[in-house]
C-alpha cells in the first residue's frame, strides 16, 4: 500500500508544497472511546492555540490551497479547522480519538483509512467529477459527486475523501471493529517537515501504547 500511494502532478500544480506523510497501523486493537482515547481528547483541547483558527498560518495555507480549487474554506472548511472551532475533538471510537487529537494538537490535517475496506492504491487527484462518493443522506446510503477540479482522495472504487481533507466517505472510515488502517499527514508550507514527522511519531506512539504489538510503517509522499 505505502509504495503505491501518490499525489497527481495536476495537485502538484496547484500546490507544489503538498507533501503527505502516510502511516499504516496494522495489529490495532479496536473498540469505543475509552479512558486513554477520552484523556488524549481533552489535552489536545487544552492546546488549542490562543486565537481564531483561521489566523493560525497552517490553517491559512488550507483555506489558500481550498480556494485555489474553487472551494469556500468559510463553508467547507478543512478538517483540522472544523475540529478546533469545536473545541477539540468529538468521542468517536478508540483509534478516531488518538489520530484526531494528534490533527488537533500538531494543526495539520490527518485522515484514516480503514484498508480492510480500501481498494487499490490511494491517490490524491484533481476530480473530473463523475467519481462516486458513498454518503449517508437521511439516513439512507446515497452516492454524490466532485466538482470537476476538486482536489480528492480515492481509490479504484471511489472517492474516500472530498475537498482534499474535509469529508470522509463512509466505505472506508474507522469503525471500533478496524484492525488495520491507513493515516495520510498532509502538510502545506510553512509547516516543516520536521513538524510534520513530529506528528507522524506522537500518533505512533500513542497507537503503540494501545497495543505494543501493534506495527506502524511509514513513507514520504510528494518530495
Amino acid at each position: 500500500m505505502l509504495a503505491s500511494i501518490t499525489i497527481d502532478p495536476a495537485v502538484h500544480a496547484l500546490r507544489p508544497d503538498a507533501v503527505v506523510l502516510a502511516l499504516v497501523a496494522t495489529g490495532l486493537p479496536g473498540g469505543p472511546s475509552d479512558d486513554g482515547s477520552r484523556a488524549a481528547l481533552a489535552e489536545a483541547a487544552l492546546a488549542l492555540p490562543a486565537g481564531p483558527p483561521e489566523e493560525h498560518p497552517n490553517v491559512a495555507a488550507w483555506r489558500e490551497a481550498y480556494r485555489a480549487f474553487g472551494a469556500k474554506p468559510q463553508r467547507t472548511r478543512c478538517s483540522v479547522e472544523a475540529l478546533m472551532r469545536r473545541g477539540g475533538p468529538p468521542e468517536v471510537n478508540r483509534v478516531v480519538d488518538l489520530y484526531n487529537a494528534v490533527s488537533v494538537r500538531h494543526v495539520l490535517p490527518v485522515g484514516g483509512e480503514d484498508l480492510a475496506r480500501y481498494r487499490g492504491a490511494a491517490r490524491l487527484i484533481r476530480a473530473e467529477g463523475n467519481e462516486p462518493f458513498e454518503v449517508v443522506e437521511a439516513g439512507e446510503p446515497a452516492i454524490d459527486h466532485p466538482a470537476p477540479g476538486e482536489v480528492v482522495w480515492r481509490d479504484d472504487e471511489g472517492v474516500t475523501c472530498r475537498r482534499w481533507n474535509w469529508r470522509q466517505c463512509v466505505r472506508t472510515r474507522i469503525t471500533e471493529h478496524t484492525t488495520e488502517a491507513l493515516f495520510l499527514f498532509e502538510r502545506l508550507a510553512p509547516m516543516t517537515l520536521d513538524a510534520l514527522h513530529e506528528a507522524g511519531e506522537d500518533l505512533t506512539e500513542r497507537l503503540r501504547d494501545l497495543d505494543r504489538a501493534v506495527r506502524v510503517e511509514s513513507r514520504l509522499v510528494g518530495v
